[in-house]
């Protein structure tokens, strides 16, 4: 029997290494699904109940694994689904190869069904390279250089299969005009700065004393680097969302995430250094950088494109972080005064009993975050950890202390909703063997978490540790966006757009044969979390949390929080639990004291 070109695209993604391809059937790739039969399903299709979901999965594996991720869907509509989760690997920088169907060539150009403009469609997402496959002998150079452009720019990429080129006996590309060869592999490579400019950055580094280092996803192969530095410089460290497990939070001077989700030390350290070292971070929110003009700065990132973006740095080093640090640690001076250190250290110290403190706080029915701050000391030490957007990404920024061994990431850029579930899907594709913990609101679970849920019932029976826990909080609120309104526009809560129906979440995962349970008192959250994270397969464990309990940012001052209060007490007068007349009470409670005196 021939091999047919889809034949051929299964057989390579297997030479590179691939060993899933999530995605949903179509009759616009029915080429390859015929060629998975005949493959015996190598590489693994996964069957998603969303092409966006499939998106999502690719991203998560390609997050958690280091490996690209690989996701296919049908021409027109179900290239059209995958859109949000390929925006999703672009804006975080994440290698993922999108396979699509295409109708007929010789109907193309007709208005046929499903016909879309995929070069259009895909031409800003998948910006780094989009091709369209029209005759055998140009598939392998278009399948390779997708998946090394992807390598390359950590990047989604795209190609496009008409039907009937899917069906065409393959053959290969010969030694003859305008013939494109290609090889599989790829080396690795490390980019490294110049000496003169590692210099450069030694001098701005050694001549300050109160030195910030903000760190990114970028930094996480360089951990051993990174607390050497640190500890040079008498530094505290900050981390972006996206960088939450590159260093421990059990560092004494680790003052955790940053920006309007991030902690009070870290807005402090930001505040009131003299120097900073940005390393593999493209943190967009410069204002809660130094100001400008107080502060000296150096950024290593290994992307030329992204550096000297978002502060007025002195030396932008291109180059891998590790590498740049193994050269720029030995140039950095010794001892140093521990004046600015122990600073740092006492905050940190000050917010974790700050945070303490707020979980312990009565709420109706259940605090919010004592229901993250429960989980924390039950994650087991090789968990894999995905928050959904939304309030919930605000509890697992705080309360969730990242350890040695541990995984973690979210929607950093983008900051979609919907991609916790299918991230942590992903995730137990990229490692059977470890547990997956998702953290999702319940706006994102009527979305799509209920429907992925039946993914995760699909193929458990497949990883060694059957291992998946989704904790949601139900408040029956769009919270994020609710806060915002409030805090920004100054508006109370617009219902017809906020609230959200009442759903029994584990009830429907317990129909599906899941673990379900539904926590609806403070005493029962850590029995709730310890049935979830004993039980032999997947489970929902589900939080009846109440929305009033503000997501404060870090800078947030007493007067902001009391105009706040005012403009819910006067808007929402008909909210019930939410607006009760002790509604500023309790919100000057979660703003600590010693923002009040400090304002």
């Amino acid at each position: 029997m021939s091999t047919k070109v889809a034949d051929h695209v299964l057989q390579r993604l297997r030479e590179w290494g691939v060993e899933h391809v999530f995605g949903y059937p179509g009759d616009g790739i029915n080429g390859l699904l015929a060629a998975w039969g005949r493959a015996e399903n190598q590489p693994r299709f996964v069957q998603s109940r969303h092409e966006e979901m499939s998106a999502f999965q690719a991203v998560g594996y390609a997050k958690f694994s280091g490996r690209v991720g690989v996701c296919a869907a049908t021409s027109g509509p179900g290239a059209i689904h995958l859109l949000n989760g390929l925006y999703d690997a672009k804006l975080d920088h994440v290698p993922v190869v999108a396979i699509v169907g295409q109708t007929h060539r010789t109907a193309m150009g007709g208005s046929y069904q499903q016909e879309v403009d995929l070069h259009t469609l895909f031409k800003d997402v998948a910006s780094d390279f989009v091709e369209t496959v029209t005759v055998p002998e140009q598939l392998p150079n278009v399948l390779d250089r997708a998946i090394r452009t992807a390598y390359a720019r950590r990047a989604p990429t795209a190609i496009i299969i008409p039907g009937d080129v899917q069906e065409l006996d393959y053959s290969p590309p010969t030694h003859e005009f305008k013939m494109v060869p290609s090889s599989l592999g790829r080396s690795s490579w490390t980019a490294i700065p110049s000496d003169e400019a590692i210099r450069q950055a030694a001098d701005v580094l050694n001549a300050g004393d109160k030195v910030a280092i903000l760190v990114g996803q970028g930094a996480s192969g360089a951990r051993a680097e990174v607390e050497r530095i640190a500890e040079l410089l008498g530094a505290g460290v900050a981390k972006a969302l996206l960088g939450k497990d590159v260093l421990s939070d059990e560092l004494p001077y680790v003052t955790g995430s940053i920006g309007l989700l991030g902690t009070r030390p870290s807005y402090e350290l930001m505040r009131d250094c003299d120097t900073l070292l940005t390393i593999g971070s493209s943190f967009p929110y410069t204002q809660f950088l130094p100001d400008f003009g107080k502060a000296r700065g150096v950024q290593i990132d290994i992307d030329p494109h992204m550096v000297g973006m978002r502060y007025p740095y002195e030396v932008n080093l291109v180059g891998d972080a590790r590498a740049t640090l193994e050269r720029l640690i030995p140039l950095i001076e010794q001892g140093r005064g521990r004046e600015w250190y122990d600073t740092v250290c006492d905050n940190v110290m000050r917010w974790r009993e700050v945070m303490e403190r707020r979980a312990g706080l009565a709420a109706d029915p259940i605090n919010p975050e004592y229901v993250t701050r429960a989980l924390d000391p039950l994650l087991p030490e090789n968990a894999v950890i995905s928050s959904d957007s939304g309030s919930a990404a605000n509890w697992y920024a705080r309360h969730l202390t990242m350890r040695p061994g541990m995984r973690a990431s979210l929607s950093g850029t983008l900051a979609t909703m919907g991609c916790g579930v299918p991230y942590a899907i992903g995730a137990k594709f990229a490692h059977p063997d470890r547990p997956a913990i998702a953290l999702v609101g319940d706006g994102a679970m009527q979305m799509n978490g209920l429907a992925e849920l039946i993914t995760a019932a699909k193929y458990k029976d497949l990883w060694e540790d059957p291992r998946l826990v989704v904790g949601v909080f139900n408040n029956h609120d769009l919270n994020q966006v609710t806060w915002e309104m409030r805090a920004m526009e100054g508006a109370p809560s617009f219902l017809p757009s906020q609230e959200l129906p009442d759903v029994q979440y584990a009830a429907f995962a317990r129909s599906l044969g899941l673990t379900g349970v539904r926590v609806e008192k403070p005493e029962d959250v850590e029995a709730g979390w310890r049935a979830g994270l004993e039980a032999d397969g997947p489970a929902v464990v589900e939080f009846l949390t109440d929305p009033a309990v503000p997501p404060i940012p870090p800078h947030a001052t007493w007067e902001q929080m009391e105009a706040t209060a005012a403009s819910i007490l006067k808007g929402d007068a008909d909210r019930g639990s939410m607006v009760r007349q002790g509604f500023k009470a309790k919100m000057q409670e979660f703003l600590p004291g010693r923002e009040k005196k400090r304002t």
